[in-house]
């Protein structure tokens, strides 16, 4: 038996009604999608879709620590772009300006703006003709005797013909200019990436910097109590000559001296990795920069930081800038997936010159051409054209969305670097009291195990003890300094320098109020594209 069954005619008649029915939706499915856009065409200088809404951030209205009186968060302070300044480190700005001028990825960043320059260039010229076209061309032929030659008067013919092609589709639904917007905001992210990258450079670049001298530190106190647990151990050895004590008194001092010792090296080694990442910031080579910077102690720095206030945010982070950006770019691509959902209008015309010798090829007579109106309408593709626009909708709130998280993680990286450099503050004062206390302690121990009025013990711990707390004060006096930085890289300083901005050596005095509005700084302006 065949199983092959014939369709009924039953089964005809309802497919030829789905058939009719798909026809009926198909125009309706576009009449609702494309009409609800059209409602907004004039209005939006004859552009479909949306028109770019800048989204809402969520930002705090002060600081958690706006009370402190070492927090300045009045906007007047903000403006202290070159923060690095507040070292008063010549040597700080020197490398800054290397690092600026020198790093091989901020030097590509720079590419990347120029590339964004150019495909921008590239949307604008899509606004003039998009095909242009010059050909020209030359055949000889030669006709067969045998070939019916009672009709050809030559065998042999010339012919000439050159001419001009173009095609233009008009922007009659904003598809070009939508691109020119999504082009422009593209832009501009990447240059706001390219001062993202500044303001980490620098923030990088000076970090080294600190942490090489916070090396160095912590190496000095590690050398000044070897020699200092040698004395003891000096010590320990004549007593024990002398039998005035046992041998363990020996072994105590040579484990803590050793034990002293093995830090050594592993400062060494952070000093060598520091150094090395600072020469690549620099864009250099690894070498030593010892001899170059010398042995100096970590920065000073001021007790006082200058934070503005949260909403500040959104116009000093360059990351923030570029995030809004990038949702801007991705609106207007909202608007040119839209213009798929109607006909596409465009002018072609061809003009050219034939003839068969080439003297007469640009005679009026040569001339010929053609012009004409055309218009192409993607019909029967309502469904897929509609789900991209969704596509890049749902795009465009997924970055939204992302742009209103990164505003929250910038107040929470600002938060965290205060309260780092406020606390690593109150550490070191009493770190700084704790190291004086324990040094005379060993200076006074160190005398009576001479006398002979206490054991060996009290004077190792004490040592041991010292060792750790200066190693201590050495890393929060770093952690200072890397707050510091951290909280200026955090609001959003240091890619001004782009703009000309320069070192500043001070912390501004806050205006008195009846003087604030002639005192307060001129605001920055938004950068241009390079």
């Amino acid at each position: 038996m065949s199983c092959f069954q014939p369709v009924s005619a039953e089964r005809r008649s309802r497919r030829s009604l789905h058939l009719r029915m798909l026809m009926v939706c198909l125009p309706i499915l576009w009449v609702n999608a494309g009409c609800s856009h059209l409602g907004n065409w004039m209005h939006n200088g004859f552009k479909v879709g949306p028109d770019y809404g800048k989204p809402a951030a969520l930002v705090a209205d002060e600081w958690i620590d706006f009370n402190n009186p070492e927090v300045i968060s009045d906007s007047y302070g903000v403006e202290n772009e070159a923060w690095w300044g507040v070292f008063r480190d010549e040597q700080i700005n020197q490398l800054v300006d290397q690092a600026y001028n020198e790093n091989f990825t901020l030097r590509a960043a720079s590419m990347r703006v120029l590339q964004a320059e150019a495909e921008r260039e590239i949307a604008v010229g899509l606004l003039f003709p998009q095909f242009q076209e010059a050909f020209g061309q030359y055949n000889r032929i030669q006709f067969s005797r045998n070939d019916n030659p009672a009709s050809l008067p030559y065998r042999n013919l010339s012919i000439w013909n050159t001419g001009f092609n173009a095609a233009w589709e008009l922007d009659v639904w904003g598809r070009y200019r939508r691109q020119i917007e999504a082009a422009d905001a593209s832009l501009d992210a990447t240059v706001e990436n390219y001062d993202d990258i500044l303001l980490s450079l620098i923030a990088e670049t000076v970090g080294a910097y600190v942490e090489i001298r916070g090396f160095q530190e912590r190496l000095k106190y590690a050398r000044s109590n070897i020699e200092t647990q040698e004395t003891n151990l000096r010590l320990a050895q004549t007593r024990f000559d002398l039998r005035a004590v046992s041998k363990l008194d020996v072994t105590e001092a040579t484990s803590s001296l050793e034990q002293t010792r093995a830090l050594v090296p592993t400062l060494e080694v952070g000093l060598r990795q520091a150094n090395n990442r600072l020469c690549v910031l620099l864009g250099a080579p690894p070498r030593n920069l010892i001899p170059e910077l010398g042995d100096q102690s970590i920065p000073d720095t001021p007790s006082e930081v200058v934070v503005g206030i949260p909403a500040d945010l959104l116009r000093r982070r360059p990351d923030i800038r570029r995030a809004e950006r990038q949702v801007a770019a991705q609106s207007a691509l909202i608007g040119v997936a839209t213009t798929d959902l109607f006909p596409a209008f465009s002018i072609n015309g061809t003009i050219n010159w034939s003839a068969g010798d080439f003297s007469d090829v640009f005679r009026q007579s040569s001339t010929a051409g053609v012009i004409g109106p055309t218009f192409n309408w993607n019909v029967l593709n309502y469904g897929r054209l509609v789900n991209n626009i969704r596509v890049q909708d749902a795009r465009f709130q997924e970055l939204s969305i992302q742009y209103q998280q990164l505003v929250l993680d910038a107040n929470k990286e600002v938060e965290n670097a205060i309260i780092l450099f406020l606390k690593s503050q109150d550490e070191v004062a009493s770190l700084q009291k704790s190291v004086a206390a324990t040094v005379e302690s060993v200076r006074l121990a160190q005398t009576q195990y001479r006398e002979g009025a206490i054991s060996f013990d009290r004077v190792n711990n004490l040592q041991r003890e010292l060792t750790r707390l200066e190693d201590q004060l050495a890393v929060s006096r770093t952690n200072v300094a890397l707050g510091l930085i951290q909280t200026y890289r955090a609001v959003g300083g240091g890619w001004q320098i782009r703009l000309g901005a320069q070192p500043s050596t001070t912390i501004p005095a806050p205006p008195e109020p009846e003087d604030a509005p002639e005192q307060q700084p001129e605001a920055v302006p938004a950068p241009e594209p390079a």
